[in-house]
């Protein structure tokens, strides 16, 4: 009785590994072949976005830091003039 479970399993994975060693098709191949030169074409687009729209943030805060200095002499002088009168 074991040996036929076990011939029984055996015959179950042999199955396994033969669908799993199915032929690709010309046309499988070039499907994926195109949806995997896609999806780089992708992820070069996306990581040029990423480093323009970091480079727009870094240039909005140095406008920020500066508009604060401004902000800031501003201020001061403000407050000198008022000590003054």
């Amino acid at each position: 009785m074991e040996i036929l479970t076990q011939r029984t399993r055996i015959g179950e994975l042999l199955g396994q590994m033969r669908d799993l060693q199915v032929e690709w098709t010309e046309k499988s191949i070039q499907r994926i072949t195109t949806e995997n030169t896609t999806l780089k074409q992708r992820v070069r687009q996306l990581t040029a976005d990423k480093r323009t729209l970091e480079e727009r943030l870094q240039a909005a805060r140095s406008n920020l830091r500066f508009q604060d200095r401004c902000v800031a002499d501003l201020e001061a002088r403000v407050a000198d003039a008022a000590s003054a009168t």
